[in-house]
């Protein structure tokens, strides 16, 4: 697009010598317009009359990551996270959009009513633009038309103990109904996939040993759930989505399923793609989730299904708690890793040492999620979208310290590692609302899925 095709109300221009555009990155200035992108212009053009400049330098731009895997916890379980804590970690690490899991808030977004709650306690508090899922559970299936009308992006089931009992998991037959119901109205079914009866016969024993907690959890309870999860989608020409892939056994099965035809897609997470078993300490519970951190030789695997396209996105499943709840019993502490505010560095740290560009990375944490939920104006740099945008010095580094991060509970697995990669603002809508960890004040819009049309505005843990 030429300078002569840029509107006449252009008020901001973002330059940088290294622009993140899906068709690979290149020298560019970014031309924005009432919050979108207007224009993608050569690196040393023009700047139209009126506009600020924002010159970059060699920093990177990025699309603004889009998060679909985050636990708020509220309302009911805000001592926990909540939304304006939770977004201000979104926020200082370079995500503009993020979607809220339907559980570990009281009451779960299970019912219309449920989701006008979340939506009230949200508007006032978000820093970043946020939408919903709604939850399947085995009391609600004529709950899930009404939630997709009122603008919900899907609805996530678990297949095995969520972890708190207001969010109990669906057998096989609730599965079925549940599926049923969705696809008659073409929606989305988001998985926690692990067989419970795998879980059961599984080794229990208690104590701060990780290899116990972990044999506690074995991949063939993911490989089996994943397995029946395909074949019910088969079955009802359903799209589904596989949460936060831990066991790389389940891709060839994945991906022989989408070549005959199964709509499914998948996740993994920025702890199984960079944390090893071998690595856990004992005690060390802040590496707890479930499904778990596997061996170095299973994240070889996931790698490489992110590298052949198997694995679709890379989300966070921020699933934080209080600092209590991290007991050094494995079998007892509360599930969930925090890494919201983390995610892009970790990522990039381990994706750049692995040979992959931040064309990938922007492909895996913005294009894909966006896609995912049927986000169209965000994901990507190109004319049309929402200006946002997160601003990446990708070869600086910085050490974790918990007491420097933005969500409440300063609990990390990452704590004192170096990373590669310093976020130095990041911009919704044209705005900028983080620079150098310093947030402006909330100004994020809660968002609902296309043609939706409501307005208004054992402890094991859950992912």
């Amino acid at each position: 697009m030429s300078g002569a095709d840029v509107k006449a109300d252009v008020n901001l221009v973002l330059r940088s010598t290294r622009v993140v555009t899906p068709d690979g990155t290149r020298p560019a200035s970014v031309a924005v317009s009432g919050g979108t992108i207007d224009a993608v212009l050569p690196h040393d053009g023009e700047v139209p009359v009126g506009a600020r400049l924002e010159d970059l330098g060699d920093d990177v731009l990025l699309p603004g990551l889009v998060d679909t895997h985050v636990h708020v916890n509220d309302p009911g379980r805000t001592e926990w996270e909540g939304f304006r804590a939770a977004t201000r970690a979104a926020a200082a690490g370079g995500i503009t959009t993020l979607i809220d899991m339907p559980l570990n808030s009281l009451p779960p977004t299970t019912t219309v009513g449920h989701l006008r709650t979340k939506r009230r306690v949200a508007a006032p508090e978000v820093h970043v633009d946020t939408g919903f899922w709604g939850g399947a559970v085995p009391s609600n299936v004529r709950d899930l038309r009404p939630l997709h009308e009122a603008g919900v992006f899907g609805f996530k089931c678990f297949l095995s103990p969520s972890g708190v009992d207001e969010f109990p998991e669906l057998d096989q037959e609730q599965l079925a109904r549940s599926l049923a119901e969705i696809a008659g109205f073409g929606g989305l079914l988001i998985v926690h996939a692990e067989d419970p009866r795998h879980l059961d016969a599984a080794p229990m024993r208690g104590g701060p040993a990780y290899a116990d907690f972990l044999a506690s959890r074995p991949r063939d309870a993911e490989n089996t759930a994943i397995e029946a999860l395909i074949t019910f989608a088969r079955r009802f020409d359903a799209r589904v989505h596989v949460l936060h892939l831990s066991s790389a056994d389940a891709l060839p099965m994945i991906a022989a399923a989408r070549r005959d035809g199964v709509r499914v897609t998948v996740e993994s997470c920025p702890h199984f793609l960079t944390l090893a078993a071998e690595e856990v300490p004992d005690g060390a519970t802040e590496f707890k989730c479930c499904p778990p951190i596997r061996e170095a030789a299973n994240q070889d695997a996931l790698w490489a299904g992110l590298a052949d396209g198997t694995i679709d996105c890379v989300v966070s499943d921020h699933s934080p708690c209080t600092a209590d709840l991290k007991t050094p019993d494995f079998a007892s502490a509360w599930g969930g890793i925090s890494s919201l505010q983390l995610g892009l560095p970790v990522i990039w740290t381990e994706a750049r040492r692995r040979g992959h560009s931040l064309d990938d990375v922007a492909r895996w944490m913005s294009a894909a999620p966006a896609e995912l939920a049927g986000l169209t104006r965000k994901g990507a740099i190109e004319p049309g979208r929402d200006a946002d945008f997160a601003v990446l010095a990708p070869d600086e580094t910085f050490t974790v310290d918990p007491a420097r991060l933005f969500h409440r509970n300063q609990v990390t697995a990452y704590a004192g590692r170096t990373l590669c990669g310093v976020v130095r603002s990041t911009w919704l809508r044209g705005a900028r609302i983080a620079a150098n960890g310093v947030l402006a004040e909330p100004t994020g819009r809660l968002l609902e899925r296309e043609g939706g049309q409501d307005r208004q505005g054992r402890p094991e843990g859950n992912g």
